[in-house]
C-alpha cells in the first residue's frame, strides 16, 4: 500500500505507535513508504513491541535512536529491536520500504525456537543494527529483505514464504548481532525512556493548559536540568519545544476536522493568543492556519502507523 499526500505517526500518549501491524492471525504488515511525505519530513518518535526491518531504497535517509544520530545511504538498512524510541527522518525523497512483525511470528513465545534464538537477540542485544552492503552477512539481510518486499507488491499466497525468509534473517542476525555488549546500553536507553515517555504523557494530558517546565520535570520527579537533558539525549528537543510541536499537531487536526475560528482552536490548543499561535504555526507549517486549511481539507490524508500520535 502507498501512502499518498501527507503521513502521519499514530501513537498513545506514551509515544507507543498505536496502530496494529497484521492480524492477530498473521502479524506482519508491509509499508512502501516515502519518509519525504510525513509531516516534517519524518516518521515521528515512537516504538512498538514488534521488530522492524528498513532498508532506505532510493535517497539517504536518518534513523533516530536514543541519543545515536544513524545515517542510512541509499542500500543501507537497519533492524530496530523490540520497545525502542526510534524516528526516521528525511532531506529529500527517501524510498524507504518497511516490515513490521510481531516476534512470536517467528516461533511460539514458549518453545524451544523462541527461548534459544529469539529472546535472548530482544532481551540481550543492542538497540538497533545498522546493516551495510559492504559486510558480508548484513549483505544477505539487506537482498532476503529486497526478496520480502519484492514478494509483498505481488501479492497472493506469500505468508510460508515471506515466513521462511524471516527465519533466515533472523538466522543470520541471531549468529552476527552484538548481545553483551549492548546490554548496558538497552538498559539505561529503557530507564530514561520510561523517564521520557512519562514527561511525554503529562504534556499530551495537559498541552491545553499554562504549563511549566518545572511541571513537566515534577511529573517524572526530575529537575528541569534533568528534564532537559532526558529530552534532548532522546528526542532531541527541550519539553517547551515539544508541547509547542504538540500543540501545533493537535491544532492542524482541528483545522482540518472542525469549522472552529482560528483564534478559537489557537486557545483550545494551549496557545496565550492568537498572534503567537499564528507566528508559530507559519513556522513549523511555512503557511498560514487559514492557508493549511484550505489546502489540505478534502485531501486523502494518508495516515500509517508512524507519527506524532495523539
Amino acid at each position: 500500500m502507498r501512502t499518498v499526500g501527507v503521513c502521519r505517526t499514530i501513537t498513545d500518549e506514551t509515544l507507543r505507535e498505536a496502530v496494529s501491524h497484521g492480524k492477530n492471525d498473521y502479524p506482519f504488515a508491509y509499508y512502501p513508504e516515502d519518509i519525504w511525505r510525513f509531516d516534517f519530513h519524518r516518521i515521528g518518535w515512537h516504538w512498538h513491541n514488534e521488530l522492524e526491518f528498513l532498508v532506505a531504497a532510493s535517497g539517504n535517509a536518518v534513523c533516530c535512536v536514543g541519543e545515536d544520530k544513524i545515517n542510512l545511504p541509499q542500500g543501507c538498512g537497519v533492524f530496530i529491536n523490540s520497545g525502542i524510541l526510534h524516528r526516521f527522518e528525511a532531506y529529500q525523497s527517501v524510498y524507504a520500504p518497511n516490515i513490521v512483525f510481531a516476534p512470536s511470528l517467528l516461533a511460539p513465545e514458549e518453545s524451544l525456537i523462541y527461548q534459544k534464538y529469539v529472546r535472548p537477540v530482544i532481551v540481550l542485544s543492542a538497540p538497533y543494527q545498522i546493516l551495510e552492503p559492504h559486510i558480508v552477512w548484513q549483505r544477505q539481510i539487506l537482498q532476503i529483505l529486497g526478496q520480502i518486499f519484492a514478494l509483498q507488491e505481488e501479492g497472493g499466497r506469500n505468508e510460508l514464504s515471506t515466513v521462511r525468509m524471516l527465519l533466515e534473517i533472523w538466522d543470520l542476525l541471531e549468529k552476527n548481532m552484538e548481545q553483551a555488549s549492548g546490554l548496558p546500553k538497552l538498559r539505561r536507553l529503557n530507564h530514561k525512556q520510561a523517564q521520557l515517555q512519562t514527561m511525554i504523557q503529562f504534556i499530551h494530558d495537559h498541552y491545553m493548559e499554562e504549563i511549566t517546565l518545572e511541571e513537566i520535570a515534577g511529573a517524572a520527579s526530575l529537575s528541569k536540568s534533568g528534564a532537559l537533558h532526558i529530552f534532548q539525549s532522546g528526542i532531541h528537543t527541550s519539553p517547551v519545544a515539544y508541547l509547542i510541536g504538540y500543540r501545533l499537531s493537535r491544532a492542524a487536526a482541528e483545522l482540518l476536522t472542525t469549522q472552529k475560528p482560528v483564534s478559537v482552536i489557537a486557545s483550545d490548543t494551549g496557545f496565550a493568543s492568537a498572534g503567537y499561535f499564528c507566528r508559530k504555526f507559519r513556522q513549523h507549517y511555512h503557511m498560514s492556519a487559514g492557508e493549511y486549511r484550505k489546502g489540505k481539507q478534502g485531501k486523502n490524508m494518508a495516515e500509517r502507523m508512524y507519527q506524532i500520535k495523539q
